[in-house]
């Protein structure tokens, strides 16, 4: 028997997963898939739940069942890419015939001083719940500090607003607007909605470092009851301390059948491989479909596709509460309650789909 391995349960993952079962997976190969949490999590919508907006059971999805899967909860420690085994924090390591890594991304911090100490997080489920637990403990009039204006940091201030418009919200940016990957006029919709809904935009801002309640914005100090960083990402530390080729963001480089170009038995999807494109949901799914067919491929004796087509984005879609939202759709920009009711939808049928 093969044994496939698949590390974390996230979009790129699940997409594998569903392509394969129940009824695609040769009867020699069985897949072994690795997380921390014993369900898939739907981590678009971690700043809903951070919020207080949602209950933490609405971004869970079960996995799969099937005869040929199993499913191990445990965190990894590390790969031993000489013996083919998968090291995990007190637990026996896992051999493996094929291993696909998508283990995430994790904060970065860009090297300011106490930001990894004293502030919050949504990268992750169980520090979205810790990050709940701090913003709806507060009492009224406290200060929210959040650091990053990209699309996580806009919809959790957005969120925040509409569940505790108590709350005095601190939107700190780098640029001279929001959402500087966007259109100009998606931008100014978004700070004109900001300024209704009584956030404040800090822009131009360089956090120098951060200490308990206070960050220093330029060198200034800005009182905060609590701080949530939104500022960047980087590839889970696993990723990062392999002995690999990797970007500036500590992604690892990939050939175009997405195995590593020294070692076609292990697959990188999702934030851990470096693409062109942002990570996304969409993106990692889209590496799924074409790594189930490299591997189906080689299952069958066949040689397979040199390179792929590039993957189709559909767009971006953001919330701002649960009425209005914004996104690219088609190179097109959309506003308004349209953009809400699309994310919505998209979120419906992946869950419909996936539960």
């Amino acid at each position: 028997m093969k044994n496939l391995v698949i590390l974390g349960g996230g979009y790129g993952g699940m997409k594998i997963l569903s392509e394969l079962l129940p009824n695609n997976l040769p009867e020699d190969v069985r897949i072994t898939l690795v997380d921390r949490v014993p369900y898939h999590c739907l981590k678009t919508e971690y700043y809903a739940l951070a919020a207080g907006t949602i209950s933490d059971k609405e971004v869970r999805v079960d996995f799969p069942e099937h005869p040929q899967l199993t499913v191990k909860y445990g965190e990894v420690t590390g790969i031993n890419q000489k013996e083919k085994k998968v090291l995990l924090k007190d637990a026996e390591p896992i051999s493996y015939d094929d291993l696909v890594i998508g283990l995430g991304c994790e904060d970065k911090y860009h090297n300011v001083p106490g930001a990894d100490q004293y502030t919050y997080s949504i990268q992750s489920i169980g520090k979205s719940r810790k990050t709940y637990s701090a913003l709806n403990n507060l009492g009224p009039g406290s200060v929210v500090g959040i650091v990053g204006a990209g699309l996580s940091g806009v919809e959790l201030a957005s969120e925040l607003s509409e569940s505790r418009n108590d709350l005095n919200i601190k939107l700190f940016d780098r640029g001279k607007h929001i959402l500087s990957a966007f259109p100009d006029r998606l931008s100014k919709y978004v700070e004109n909605w900001f300024t209704k809904h009584n956030v404040e935009i800090i822009n131009n801002s360089n956090i120098t470092r951060v200490e308990e309640n206070t960050l220093y914005n330029n060198d200034v100090p800005v009182k905060c009851d609590v701080i949530v960083w939104t500022a960047g990402i980087q590839a889970n530390k696993v990723v990062r301390e392999m002995n690999a080729e990797k970007d500036r963001s500590g992604r690892l480089v990939i050939t175009p059948r997405h195995h590593l170009p020294n070692d076609e038995h292990i697959f990188i999807v999702g934030d851990c491989a470096s693409l062109p494109h942002a990570p996304s949901a969409q993106l990692a799914e889209g590496q799924g479909v074409q790594i189930v067919e490299v591997l189906r491929k080689r299952w069958n004796g066949e040689e397979p596709p040199s390179e792929f087509p590039p993957i189709k984005l559909k767009g971006v879609l953001g919330s701002l509460g649960k009425k209005q939202g914004f996104g690219m759709m088609a190179d097109h920009a959309i506003t308004g309650r349209v953009a809400r009711l699309l994310k919505s939808g998209v979120l419906w049928l992946y869950k419909f789909h996936n539960g």
